[in-house]
């Protein structure tokens, strides 16, 4: 029985203070000397596999679509004919190499011309926006004094031409003379 407020021993003994658990790496340690004399290489593979893509039925049925198929039997000629595969998403996942002339992240922001600093020319740009901007406001300002053309001034100074009476009618709705009923002498 186990002693009174103490947990219950194992029955196995444990190894000595020099005992390594987990498995034993053999490691080499000559310094530089080692490290350039015995590089860890990888050896290349003889045919490196191209992955198998499955094939996209969504874009191969739009493009039996677009082709004029109807039936099933058509579809099926279509999809032995055409074999569209799905992209590969992972490209640069697990090792693979990015297409020439690819790069990632943003650009960089040119950098700012320290001459322009120097001579305040910012300053200089921002105060002739400044004033363009005020010269457009006090034009803006003299043209609501001045009285606005509204429909109606608009109309009497630009009348609408007249229209032409036409004096072609339908034939049904012509006067036409009563038929006279003939006497019955």
């Amino acid at each position: 029985q186990p002693e009174l407020g103490k947990p219950m021993r194992n029955c196995y003994s444990l190894p000595g203070p020099d005992f390594t658990y987990g498995m034993y790496m053999h490691k080499r340690d000559g310094g530089v000397a080692e490290a350039i004399g015995h590089w860890d290489a990888v050896k290349a593979k003889a045919h490196p596999r191209k992955r198998v893509m499955p094939r996209d039925f969504v874009a191969m049925g739009r493009g039996a679509v677009d082709e004029g198929c109807t039936t099933a039997r058509q579809f099926a000629l279509y999809y032995g004919y055409m074999d569209i595969r799905c992209k590969d998403k992972g490209i640069l996942r697990y090792g693979g190499k990015a297409p020439p002339g690819m790069t990632f992240g943003k650009p960089p922001r040119p950098p700012t011309p320290f001459f322009d600093i120097m001579q305040h020319r910012y300053k200089e740009l921002w105060m002739e926006e400044q004033r363009a901007r005020t010269r457009v406001q006090h034009v803006v300002k003299k043209k609501i004094g001045e009285v606005r053309e509204n429909c109606t001034t608009f109309l009497r100074t630009h009348p609408l031409p007249v229209k032409e009476e036409s004096f072609w009618h339908l034939q049904r709705f012509e006067k036409v003379q009563a038929p006279q009923n003939p006497s019955p002498d």
